[in-house]
């Protein structure tokens, strides 16, 4: 059908002509509702945003000679964090004589990762400059477990 045609009809219709595939011989037009077309894409964004969550990084910071107290008390945090679903940033800061015990803080994250709740270590400790750094993220639910919380 020609373009003219393909026009005419639409316009006798009270709707608009659309090209599809302009790109092809000869060009590929549908004869929709534009406007309608428009607002249900819309439609359809808004709704994939609303059901979008997007991960923020906490951030924990221990030091080199923790108490128990202070280290369960981050570590219960720390749970809490990941049961909302963010990543935790885990860092020891050295201060002084403390970069000759490097091997310490890694001891120290990792027994910090291990008291964790529901934690996987996404990132391992690595020391950069004067502090050093672990990524925990939330542990993911596999397909049993997760049909097991439905029933």
């Amino acid at each position: 059908m020609s373009a003219r045609d393909a026009w005419h009809l639409a316009q006798e219709k009270g709707l608009d002509l659309v090209k599809i595939a302009p790109q092809a011989v000869p060009p590929v037009c549908k004869i929709m509702d534009y406007g309608k077309y428009r607002f249900e894409q819309q439609k359809k964004e808004k709704e994939a945003k609303k059901n979008q969550r997007v991960v923020e990084i906490k951030e924990v910071r221990l030091s080199l000679n923790i108490d128990t107290h202070d280290f369960n008390t981050k570590a219960a945090q720390s749970a809490k964090f990941l049961k909302g679903g963010d990543k935790v940033k885990v860092s020891i800061r050295f201060r002084g004589r403390e970069m000759a015990h490097t091997a310490l803080g890694q001891e120290v994250l990792t027994r910090f990762a291990e008291a964790v709740e529901g934690a996987v270590v996404e990132k391992q400790p690595k020391l950069e400059g004067r502090s050093m750094a672990m990524f925990l993220a939330p542990q993911q639910k596999t397909a049993a477990q997760k049909n097991a919380k439905q029933n």
